[in-house]
């Protein structure tokens, strides 16, 4: 259910950025229609999503007795997803807003509306797709998870996104779109090791993956994952109390991979801005 909340969060208020830069620009320099074109937009990025979260559960379906291997793909896809998303972010994130102000400044000289419609569409269905992504994979990893609880934690969500929207619009006199992003990265991260460490967890369970040891150690007399709040941080950061010798080896190299791809990454960026 953390997971859930988090997720919805994070993704909306990205698509309010989107949609507050956009609708900004389009007040300052009006187009034929242009904000119709904009909502418009907005609708059909979310029926991109809505498509795909029915693709996805319509998919699970036909594969029948594979089922469970599909989930697992689904977890590690949303994981991985969730690390390009903050590795795309640190890269582009200070371009974001001149770039989306460049398709609609292009689109509005040739006064083509449907042109603003397909970016803004592009713009929204990505965010909502890798929502849809991040919470097929989060469902996928959660055996036996109840619907209304996972309902009212994606309300309250979006609310929280709100409210965070609201106070990051003041000016970053409360909250600042630096901060938000910089202490959202470090939670995503985490939450996709959480991903990573369900579906090995799973592989294991499934017999594809050895458990090696199992469990390595008990350190539930510290925290244990099955109390309220060890479920918690076990939800958010992949947390064990028992883990087996292999799901500590992929946690171990999933985080030695991300730190790889990050000053990859960085490198790249440096290159870039010094050519």
């Amino acid at each position: 259910m953390e997971q859930v909340l988090f997720i919805v969060w994070r993704e909306s208020v990205e698509a309010m950025l989107v949609i507050g830069i956009l609708h900004a620009w389009l007040s300052q320099n009006p187009a034929a229609g242009g904000k119709r074109w904009l909502w418009g937009g907005v609708l059909a990025g979310l029926l991109l999503a809505a498509l795909l979260a029915l693709g996805l559960f319509a998919a699970s379906e036909v594969f029948g007795s594979y089922q469970e291997l599909f989930q697992a793909a689904m977890v590690f896809s949303a994981a991985a997803l969730i690390v390009h998303m903050v590795l795309w972010m640190r890269e582009h994130g200070r371009s974001l807003k001149r770039e989306l102000e460049a398709g609609l400044a292009a689109s509005r000289a040739r006064n083509n509306g449907w042109g603003i419609l397909l970016l803004v569409a592009l713009a929204v269905g990505r965010e909502g797709s890798e929502t849809v992504v991040f919470l097929y994979g989060t469902l996928s990893g959660s055996e036996g998870a109840a619907l209304w609880p996972l309902l009212l934690a994606g309300v309250a969500g979006f609310l929280l996104a709100l409210l965070s929207f609201w106070l990051l619009q003041l000016g970053g006199r409360y909250l600042s779109w630096r901060l938000f992003f910089r202490a959202t990265e470090i939670m995503l991260l985490l939450l996709a090791a959480a991903l990573f460490t369900s579906g090995i967890d799973k592989l294991i369970s499934l017999d594809i993956l050895p458990a090696l040891v199992d469990p390595l150690w008990d350190s539930s007399a510290l925290l244990d994952d099955m109390s309220a709040s060890g479920g918690v941080v076990s939800a958010l950061t992949g947390y064990r109390a028992h883990p087996a010798l292999m799901t500590l080896l992929a946690y171990a190299g999933y985080w030695l991979a991300v730190l790889a791809l990050m000053r990859w990454r960085s490198r790249r960026v440096a290159t870039r801005l010094a050519a």
